[in-house]
């Protein structure tokens, strides 16, 4: 009797205990109500279930069956389909089954970068004329939650939504506005998944494998891998909140690191301008600098006109232990008033304490900004300055935890758990963070490009935006890492299948985030058009071709002009335009249109070599082609 209620028992828990602890079929977060799935071309649909359960997928006439494999994971392909919905899919386990509803077959592009593209329409130009208008529902846009990883995930989070005026405040402007110049030309459903992060380098939208097997050269910036996230930021937020006290508590100031007599002998040296990530790597903090600089008898105790140029982030600046000046921001240039009776004949020393909070750091900004005014006579202040840091986070081990801090945290955890959808291509706004690698850019950029690709399986399309003006104006002509930077970006459009949108023209010098997206997503949607769709329209700005020199005039020859060449000026000056000679010093040109054709010249220069165009961060573009579309800054010198 015994045996027998024992073997019910057995047959009871087998039969409801074990049968509870089934694994349900689930689906990966980018499978939700209201998605758009790429059309014409095959589909993936997966997820996990038990191993071996049998899972039924149902869509749109189509019926497909599968088994999950030793790891739980199934997946199905469905034939390609043509625009249309909406559509339910049915997703059927052994235990449960799933009803996905609203889905639309159209358009879906993957948009990613940084903060550029993860500007919201709330923010932008017109936000509230463009929100009331957002009657899109065929547009469907799902936003990716950040997430970092270590290791390559297999899901993330988000929500597929529908356009309209309740939702559209929070798209990626940039997205949005490329997906609804796409829909009004197409008239077909868009997808668009903004997976997207401010702030944040190329080298972390990398996967691992990619990056593993580039040359050293390029990692070591990253002095150690990080493999138990989990277990290192427990150990970090102790680090943080040692660090974040010995910041309050910053020895400089209380030893009076600034005042003229304090002894900098034993200090460090460092070349000046530059970013410190070149000689001290990540460092965050405090770090002080001083240089020492001599002074005539005859300007002593005069006023004068301190420059520094740009630094990153704060600083504290003393001349002889008196303060001169104090700035809080990173692009902001240091300029500020010596008063009287501050220089003294002989040697006299600058001290500026900078503070950086995260990324770059430094005096960074052009060797001719660093100087010393006086009675019209300019003091040069770049070359080898002593340094010496105050607080920083290397000295309590902690690191800015943030998807900066180790490469592919990025691809690992928004990227990669989405490489099985089809898509129909990509758009990327990014490299403001990469400012001052431009080299390292030319290969990090197309390696990214090719690495998704590779993952994919297929080479969909690539289009960027370059990097638009910012910051002051320059009254020389003088060397750029914007424009360097935009070097690189444009020297990627050697890989096939890619494309540029050059908004060099609609930036703002005192916001790196121009608030005219609406531009910058239709220049965007006129390469897809072009490209993808097979639509006659212009995609692409004025392109160098080439230059032939007659007598004291370099003459430039475009590509990509349409119709012609148009100057927007009323007097028909070009803009943005600076010609050297053997010597390799840039002087700024007049420049004029004649045909389609841009004559350069100089008083200064009398047998050109070489020309550069919109060469700066911030330059004055007004060469467009007949489309207003703006001409591709440009230089025909090598490094």
């Amino acid at each position: 009797m015994q045996r027998h209620l024992l073997r019910i028992l057995l047959a009871v828990v087998y039969l409801f205990g074990f049968n509870s602890l089934e694994a349900k079929v689930t689906m990966p977060g980018i499978f939700t109500d209201n998605m758009v799935l790429q059309r014409d071309q095959s589909v993936n649909v997966w997820g996990w279930a038990d191993m071996g359960e049998t899972v039924e997928v149902s869509f749109n006439g189509q019926k497909k069956k599968t088994k999950a494999g030793k790891d739980g994971k199934w997946i199905v392909q469905l034939k390609p389909m043509s625009f249309g919905g909406p559509y339910t899919m049915s997703i059927k386990g052994k235990g449960n089954n799933i009803q996905l509803t609203n889905i639309l077959i159209g358009e879906v592009w993957l948009c990613s970068g940084q903060s550029n593209m993860e500007w919201v329409v709330s923010n932008s130009n017109s936000a509230d004329e463009e929100i009331n208008n957002a009657n899109y529902p065929q547009i469907r846009s799902f936003n990716v939650v950040k997430d970092i990883s270590t290791v390559s995930k297999d899901d993330l989070k988000g929500n597929w939504e529908v356009c309209s005026p309740a939702t559209v405040g929070n798209f990626s402007a940039v997205a949005y506005f490329f997906a609804r110049n796409l829909y009004e030309d197409l008239q077909v459903s868009i997808g668009i998944i903004n997976s997207s992060w401010g702030g944040t380098d190329i080298e972390t939208w990398i996967s691992p494998e990619a990056f593993s097997v580039l040359p050293q050269q390029f990692k070591s910036r990253y002095k150690s891998e990080i493999k138990d996230l989990d277990a290192f930021m427990v150990t970090n937020a102790v680090a943080r909140e040692a660090y974040t006290k010995a910041l309050s508590q910053e020895p400089g100031l209380q030893e009076g690191w600034f005042k003229k007599d304090h002894n900098t002998s034993t200090w460090e040296t460092m070349n000046v301008p530059q970013i410190w990530e070149n000689v001290l790597g990540n460092v965050d903090g405090y770090v002080w600098f001083s240089y020492k600089f001599n002074v005539d008898p005859e300007f002593a105790g005069k006023a004068a006109k301190l420059s520094l140029g740009t630094i990153d982030d704060n600083d504290i600046t003393w001349i002889n232990g008196q303060k001169i000046g104090e700035t809080i921001g990173y692009a902001v240039n240091r300029v500020y008033n010596v008063p009287e009776g501050v220089l003294q004949s002989g040697t006299n020393i600058v001290t500026v304490r900078v503070h950086d909070t995260g990324n770059g750091g430094g005096l960074y900004g052009k060797p001719e900004e660093l100087y010393l005014s006086v009675s019209g006579n300019n003091i040069p202040l770049a070359g080898n300055w002593n340094y010496k840091p105050g607080v920083t986070n290397t000295q309590f081990n902690y690191v800015d935890a943030g998807p900066n801090m180790q490469p592919s945290l990025l691809y690992n955890a928004m990227i990669n758990p989405i490489k099985d959808l089809a898509i129909k291509g990509a758009i990327w706004y990014q490299g403001e963070n990469n400012i001052g690698a431009a080299k390292n850019y030319q290969t990090f950029f197309p390696t990214m490009i090719n690495d998704w690709r590779n993952k994919w399986g297929y080479d969909f399309p690539f289009y960027w935006v370059q990097l638009a003006n910012y910051m002051a104006k320059d009254t020389i002509p003088v060397d750029s890492d914007w424009a360097r930077l935009r070097e690189a970006q444009t020297m990627t459009l050697s890989v096939p299948k890619t494309g540029q949108a050059v908004i060099v023209d609609i930036g703002e010098a005192d916001d790196i985030h121009p608030r005219n997206k609406q531009d910058v997503g239709r220049r965007l949607a006129l390469i897809a058009l072009n490209k993808d769709y097979g639509k006659d329209v212009v995609y692409s700005g004025p392109t160098f071709k080439s230059m032939e020199v007659s007598g004291n005039k370099a003459i430039i020859t475009f590509d990509n002009i349409a119709g012609g060449l148009q100057v927007d000026c009323k007097y028909g000056c070009v803009g943005s335009f600076a010609v050297a000679g053997q010597d390799k010093i840039f002087h700024f040109a007049r420049a004029y249109k004649e045909g389609d054709k841009i004559i350069v010249i100089s008083d200064k220069v009398n047998n050109p070599v070489t020309v550069r165009y919109g060469w700066s961060n911030n330059p004055d573009i007004n060469l467009y082609n007949s489309v207003g579309l703006p001409a591709c800054p440009f230089r025909t010198d090598k490094d």
